[in-house]
């Protein structure tokens, strides 16, 4: 997984990682993990993201729940898929993990866990248009 994170992230890239991102390793490895990942990392935690993880230096932030705008887009960053989210009828995306690609998604809704996506990253401007035009209400 290293290996694709690093084919599809260039060392400048900013990396939103939404949560369990070292399930079942220790801090120790899960550090050399995370300093092996290009990018500026970011982390949505997740419900296996504890202390440990939460703290690893690499993290360039580490929150629960973030709101993005991109491309004049508002994207709603969680762990969980999120039954309704700021924006959702104006055009707002909602993306995710924890479901590992079993939920049937809302419309502008994505699980990108990597287990549902190829094991790599998804970039944005590859996702984006996935969902249509942007509502002017946004």
């Amino acid at each position: 997984m290293v290996e694709r994170w690093n084919a599809s992230v260039a060392p400048g890239d900013t990396v939103w990682h939404l949560g369990d991102f070292a399930v079942r390793v220790g801090a120790g490895r899960a550090a050399t993990l995370l300093g092996a990942l290009r990018g500026t990392k970011h982390l949505i935690a997740g419900n296996n993201d504890g202390p440990a993880i939460r703290a690893l230096p690499g993290w360039a932030s580490v929150q629960d729940y973030a709101e993005l705008e991109v491309a004049g887009r508002r994207v709603i960053l969680c762990h969980y898929p999120l039954r309704a989210w700021n924006g959702q009828h104006r055009g707002a995306i909602q993306l995710h993990g924890h479901s590992h690609g079993r939920l049937r998604p809302l419309p502008r809704q994505a699980d990108v866990g990597v287990d549902a996506c190829g094991f790599a990253p998804v970039r944005l401007d590859l996702i984006l248009p996935r969902f249509g035009r942007q509502s002017q209400h946004t």
